[in-house]
């Protein structure tokens, strides 16, 4: 589904990610973790078309396809999709209209007519009770006025109307309390399939107790230096980083 090879991005002069290798099969779960300025964001924005990042060196490929020449909106109908950290504010723009016209934009996109009224209605009850989310959140402008928690339910919600065939999920637990950390991350698993497949960045292993991981990768100063299975999260938890970063030779 997903294959980076040997990827290289820079902000200006600075090089953040310095040969990412990663591949990412249907069905499977992967959890990013590291220390703060690794590239970890930076990995999931470059994926998913941040023009503020610069390519130097590498491929991607997505679905069968090169991924990096897309436009942010081409990639997002093929099935990408980015949760975002701190998910933007947009005024004036209903939830409602939002996520409809975005839906229909993908049904247009794969040579499907568009949802009546009814169906859209349904299908927008049915998701947002997967996080549990207000109907009342659904009437107001995109995450304006929300909690941090409503903003990351709204993130799901948006990621299981649109039914993508990867979610890169960056730090979705960030701000979370312990009960919002529950419904956020059982809305994911929920809606994890054997036709999809989850990137999860993450720095704690709370997380991952409920979004199980196949694979568990360690960036560190813009490479992944170690993969292993999910007790590797339960490690770093309780010793740290530094039994990694002291043995790894650039």
């Amino acid at each position: 589904m997903l294959k980076v090879e040997n990827l290289h991005a820079s902000v200006g002069e600075k090089d953040i990610l310095r040969g990412i290798n990663l591949t990412v099969k249907a069905g499977e779960v992967h959890a990013i973790m590291g220390p703060n300025g690794s590239g970890k964001s930076t990995l999931a924005s470059v994926l998913a078309g941040n023009e503020k990042f610069t390519v130097t060196q590498g491929s991607v490929e997505f679905m069968g396809e090169d991924l990096l020449p897309m436009p942010i909106e081409e990639r997002s109908r093929k099935g990408l999709f980015l949760g975002f950290q701190y998910p933007v504010e947009i005024p004036g723009v209903s939830m409602a209209n939002f996520m409809k016209m975005a839906v229909n934009e993908q049904r247009k996109a794969r040579g499907e007519e568009p949802l009546s009224a009814a169906e859209y209605l349904r299908m927008m009850k049915e998701k947002s009770a997967i996080v549990e989310l207000d109907s009342k959140l659904t009437s107001r402008a995109v995450n304006e006025g929300f909690s941090g928690g409503e903003k990351k339910k709204n993130e799901i919600f948006q990621m299981a109307m649109l039914d993508p065939k990867l979610a890169i999920l960056d730090e979705t637990d960030s701000g979370l309390d312990i009960d919002a950390l529950r419904i956020v991350a059982t809305g994911v698993t929920r809606l994890h399939t054997n036709e999809n497949a989850t990137v999860v960045i993450t720095h704690y292993q709370r997380l991952l107790d409920y979004i199980v991981p196949d694979y568990v990768h360690v960036l560190y100063k813009g490479r992944i230096i170690y993969t292993g299975d999910k007790t590797l999260a339960l490690r770093l938890e309780k010793e740290g980083y530094d039994w990694l970063i002291n043995n790894y030779e650039e």
